[in-house]
């Protein structure tokens, strides 16, 4: 796979309107596309998240080789999959995929966003969020949608303080060890179309 083609002026840009200053774990980390050899560093991010009932509806752990397939649908000039690189360790991950199949919704994309459960609040997860946001146009996306859990309040307010709105709620959708949980909808549009706001 190439390598991620986000430039600094678009970092800069982030930067700028969210007005605040990178972490230094934001400095450190490096996106690049995820290829097969991250795969391990990845499932293991992802089912460490599975097994705390917060940020996935997944409830068992999955597999390096039942996520080959999984990745090698994803292509860095539409549908991208990155990881956050730390002192050369995959320490988190955003993917983007397809929100419904009708061609209409060809423009929307949903983003997962998963981060190593000793690297967060470091600002990995706004890091790659920002890094999709500034791409999101070059790439013919004009909204972006995440799924979350209504109690997963962190990622809800990440979500908030880079633009995205909550623009639906699915109430009482998901059943988790018997607890029935919310979905909250969070979207925001990357470019302004034609009849539409941004």
């Amino acid at each position: 796979m190439s390598a991620v083609a986000f430039s600094e002026k678009d970092q800069r840009s982030l930067r700028h309107r969210s007005g605040e200053a990178p972490t230094a774990a934001r400095k450190e980390a490096k996106i690049r596309d995820a290829v097969e050899a991250d795969l391990p560093a990845i499932i293991g991010i992802y089912n460490a998240a599975v097994a705390t009932r917060i940020s996935t509806a997944q409830l068992e752990p999955v597999t390096v080789a039942g996520r080959r397939d999984w990745l090698s649908e994803h292509s860095p000039n539409r549908h991208p999959f990155w990881v956050a690189e730390i002192d050369g360790c995959v320490r988190g991950w955003l993917s983007f995929k397809s929100f419904l199949p009708r061609c209409a919704y060809r423009g929307t994309i949903e983003l997962s966003v998963y981060v190593d459960e000793r690297f967060r609040r470091r600002g990995v997860a706004r890091h790659l969020l920002e890094a999709g946001i500034a791409r999101a146009p070059s790439l013919g996306i004009n909204a972006m949608v995440g799924l979350i859990f209504a109690d997963n309040e962190s990622s809800l307010r990440l979500f908030e303080r880079l633009g995205f709105e909550r623009w639906g709620l699915f109430p009482r959708i998901a059943r988790l060890d018997d607890v029935e949980r919310d979905l909250v909808v969070m979207g925001r549009h990357c470019t302004t179309l034609k009849g539409a706001s941004s």
